[in-house]
């Protein structure tokens, strides 16, 4: 029976190669059943969620028991390193600053080693850094607009003496909110995109996605004695959450690129024409403006910046996911995985409940 990873078929990688910019690098075919090869497979494609072994183990992770003495633990050093920061700096606002960021850090360590979401993250990330050229027409149509609107808001005398004048614990809270606001956003929206692909499945989608994967030969016998795959195509629990998640890696990545280049743009362009006059008088500051070093970058300019930065990133995240144009562009590099992914588990599930080993 011959089988072979997705990717390696000729017309099936061109096409990935095209969308994802690179090669589709997958693990060889695993020894085994069809069902072992679909889980390596899944292993290697970021669907860790997938695998009931690893499914097990997260749901163990999520247990209070398991998760609340380590967080708690985080929790209690960051509020005391929180105090002595607050104490030492006289500033209140550090305190709620470190704690939210170290709890913020440790529930991420703890996702992406106990929870699993290491490869998940590890995949996603690799596939929207691998496609760095697929971002250049969606930010050629968005950033010149957007540069424009946030442009006006930095030659505004009022955005420098409220930004300025923020302590440097309360801004970073400010840059929190506008990433939480943002990330809350796209995961309201990002579930539509699951509901879409599962409710396409059918036997046509079935031989498309599975094409050139461990379970093409699968799908072929399974439709052939009439398989019906729509009790199993609804994708559900911690399965969507892997999709889910594989799409919100690549929407922050790609947003926390955008934000990159804007913050990088203002410093520029602010330490060309705010000269520090300027910025005295719009900031308001009693002691003046304080550079970086040597550099032309003052502090106040960076606070100014990384303001505007956060807030040209929620309102990109607005638009990539709202405006039609920008959500084709930006989905387009990864529907044919979210496809291939949702066809890959219908069949294994099929192959399970035939197998007898049930589906959970």
């Amino acid at each position: 029976m011959p089988e072979s990873p997705a990717g390696h078929d000729g017309r099936d990688g061109r096409g990935l190669r095209g969308r994802l910019g690179g090669a589709d690098r997958r693990p060889p075919t695993a020894p085994g059943g069809e069902v072992e090869q679909a889980e390596t497979w899944f292993l290697g494609q970021g669907l860790t969620y997938f695998v009931p072994s690893v499914r097990a183990g997260v749901r163990a992770g999520l247990r209070p028991r398991r998760f609340v003495p380590p967080l708690g633990g985080v929790a209690l050093l960051a509020l005391a390193a929180g105090v002595l920061l607050a104490w030492w700096s006289e500033d209140v606002s550090a305190a709620p600053a470190v704690l939210l960021s170290f709890v913020l850090l440790g529930a991420a360590v703890y996702a992406l080693t106990v929870l699993r979401t290491g490869p998940i993250v590890r995949w996603a990330g690799a596939r929207t850094l691998g496609s760095l050229r697929l971002l250049v027409p969606v930010t050629s149509q968005a950033l010149p607009l957007l540069l424009v609107f946030v442009t006006f808001l930095f030659i505004n005398a009022e955005a420098w003496q409220m930004t300025a004048n923020l302590p440097g614990p309360l801004l970073w809270l400010t840059v929190l909110l506008l990433m939480g606001l943002a990330v809350v956003f796209l995961l309201v929206r990002l579930p539509e995109e699951v509901d879409r692909v599962d409710d396409a499945v059918d036997a046509d989608f079935l031989r498309r996605t599975t094409r050139g994967t461990p379970l093409e030969s699968a799908a072929e016998r399974l439709l052939a004695r009439g398989a019906d795959p729509a009790p199993y195509a609804q994708v559900t629990g911690y399965d969507r959450a892997n999709l889910i998640l594989v799409l919100l890696v690549v929407q922050v990545v790609q947003v926390l690129l955008l934000v990159v280049a804007v913050f990088c743009y203002f410093l520029v362009f602010g330490s060309l024409v705010m000269t520090p006059s300027v910025q005295e008088a719009w900031t308001g500051l009693d002691d003046g403006i304080n550079n970086i070093g040597n550099l032309s970058v003052s502090y106040q300019l960076t606070k100014v910046s990384l303001f505007l930065a956060a807030f040209s990133g929620l309102y990109f995240t607005v638009s990539a996911v709202t405006d039609e144009t920008y959500r084709a562009r930006f989905f387009a590099s990864v529907t044919e995985h979210l496809e291939r992914a949702v066809g890959m588990r219908t069949v294994y599930l099929m192959l399970r409940d035939e197998e007898g080993s049930g589906r959970s």
